[in-house]
């Protein structure tokens, strides 16, 4: 019954180490708990089993520990774990002279400062220069910087 803890101590351990190399940023608490862990499940062994078996099990906890983190770090892993659809948004993308300083529009959505307006029959993302621009509000553009369009309300 002994070995059963041997091993869950050391495959408990070994899990937080992945998990400390792999997802948590840095040295922190899941790191030392799965070095602690590890040590625990080895200081047991050579208690209960001898010098032996204790340096049977230090080397089993090596070679397991090298291949677990050679497992992890394949791409195949990662591309099984990972989530593979593609984002299908965009920027506003239009031709230089397309909205021009002047152009009015009306805003879709309540602009705060960011949001959908309606411009010269197209949707754009744009960014109020006032905090707050209520939906259906005509809007005037005030500035394009590249792909930036910055509006203000024409009631002003």
């Amino acid at each position: 019954m002994v070995w059963l803890i041997v091993v869950s101590l050391i495959v408990v351990g070994i899990v937080f180490l992945l998990l400390e190399i792999l997802v948590v940023p840095g040295a922190t608490v899941v790191g030392i708990l799965g070095v602690a862990l590890v040590v625990a499940g080895n200081v047991v062994s050579f208690n209960n089993y001898g010098t032996e078996t204790g340096v049977i099990t230090i080397l089993l906890t090596l070679v397991v520990s090298l291949v677990a983190i050679g497992i992890a770090l394949r791409s195949k892993t990662w591309k099984r774990a990972m989530h593979s659809s593609v984002l299908e948004g965009r920027v506003n993308v239009f031709e230089k002279d397309k909205v021009l300083k002047g152009d009015e529009g009306v805003s879709i959505t309540r602009l705060n400062p960011m949001g959908k307006a309606l411009i010269k029959e197209e949707y754009y993302e744009v960014t109020s220069k006032d905090n707050l621009i209520p939906e259906n509000t005509t809007v005037v553009v005030v500035k394009v910087d590249g792909n930036k369009i910055i509006v203000k309300s024409k009631e002003e």
